[in-house]
């Protein structure tokens, strides 16, 4: 298992096709045991929540998220947490929307 989410910051590695996550929008993680929780803005997002369980390198979390248009989403996610050579974590992810209609795949980057 890698180290701990708590107090890290990630950034999309590109702009999500199908969602609204960009370059410009940053997560910070907060772990507690096997549970994880996340807060994000920026770029598309004007705020957006995250909440679920980790089990080894799996989380499993969904999302609601408010854009700068002021409409509203929630979603499910998969992430699966590796490190990157540089000792950076990466949160590669499987994402639905649960609101409307689509889905897709990401990663995230831990911000230094």
């Amino acid at each position: 298992m890698t180290r701990s989410l708590d107090g890290l910051r990630f950034a999309a590695v590109s702009e999500v096709a199908g969602g609204e996550v960009g370059t410009d929008t940053v997560f910070t993680y907060h772990e507690r045991d096997a549970e994880i929780w996340a807060e994000y803005a920026g770029g598309a997002i004007r705020r957006g929540f995250l909440v679920g369980t980790r089990d080894g390198d799996r989380l499993d979390f969904r999302y609601a998220q408010l854009n700068l248009d002021g409409a509203t989403s929630t979603g499910h996610c998969v992430s699966l947490v590796s490190a990157l050579p540089d000792g950076r974590l990466r949160l590669d992810e499987t994402w639905q929307w649960e609101s409307r209609p689509g889905h897709g795949t990401s990663a995230v980057v831990e911000l230094r």
